[in-house]
């Protein structure tokens, strides 16, 4: 499980002043504990897919300063494809959440799904811990997680948005989100003339990425420095591993940094 916590949040999340930055820290400070047990529980436990996740969500609770939709919700009074059946429900089932949920019939369906009583007491949707849930549960209906798989912005967005709106936005979250992830995992495991030994797998991202790569094409394999551990790197990694008798397995550790430095 990767540790991704309140301060990988706040790292990839927007700077706030004010009553905004005493907002976002109250979501935040409420879900740090919890974030990556429950990201890891919806199977979101990938750097491409946390990535991904952190590019969304955070454009659609705005920066996690938000747990509830900044318009009354009246644009929803009397959507029946919303299940809105009875007066006042716009308001009453306005979205809610890390990604919002909307209208009565998602408000019963997400809180028999959550074992919570929601459609009674619809508010509950904006308490944090609640809100990433929700989040979560928007996810995995979708299988989010298969267009995160691809690193498919294009897709994940519209599978999130139903259409491309704020795309720039959520495409500079992941990009940071995906830095800070290279961070994280950026486990040292020696400091020496040859440069810093990480860790490196299918998912990476960072500099040592592409030193990696570099490394790799001076090996001669055809591959581009992209800073992303994705198929092509894998199968140079393991090609090259098999050539020099290692466990072919694409995780680069401390024997395969030292034939590829040699």
């Amino acid at each position: 499980m990767i540790p991704v916590d309140g301060n990988f949040i706040l790292a990839v999340a927007p700077q706030f002043s004010g009553d905004k930055k005493a907002a976002q820290e109250q979501i935040i400070g409420a879900i740090s504990a919890i974030f990556s047990a429950t990201l890891d529980g919806y199977a979101i436990n990938t750097r491409l897919r946390i990535a991904h996740f952190m590019g969304q969500v955070t454009h659609e609770c705005a920066g996690f300063r938000t747990t509830e939709e900044f318009a009354s919700g009246a644009a929803y009074e009397g959507r029946q494809d919303l299940g809105n059946t009875q007066a006042g429900d716009g308001k009453r089932y306005k979205g809610r959440g890390l990604i919002q949920l909307t209208g009565r019939a998602n408000y019963r369906d997400i809180g028999q799904i959550l074992g919570l009583p929601l459609e009674d007491n619809p508010a509950m949707a904006a308490e944090p811990v609640t809100a990433l849930k929700i989040a979560c549960e928007y996810w995995k209906k979708r299988n989010i997680n298969s267009a995160a798989d691809r690193d498919d912005l294009i897709s994940a967005t519209r599978l999130v948005n139903g259409g491309l709106n704020g795309l720039e936005d959520r495409r500079g979250y992941l990009i940071k989100a995906k830095s800070e992830l290279a961070r994280i995992e950026g486990l040292v495991i020696s400091a020496d003339e040859g440069g810093n030994t990480m860790i490196l797998h299918r998912g990476s991202f960072g500099a040592g990425v592409a030193e990696l790569q570099e490394l790799l094409i001076n090996k001669g394999f055809s591959l581009s420095i992209d800073s992303s551990f994705g198929a092509a790197t894998e199968l140079a990694v393991m090609t090259f591993q098999k050539a020099n008798s290692l466990e072919a397995n694409g995780i680069v550790e401390r024997n395969t940094w030292t034939r590829l430095r040699a």
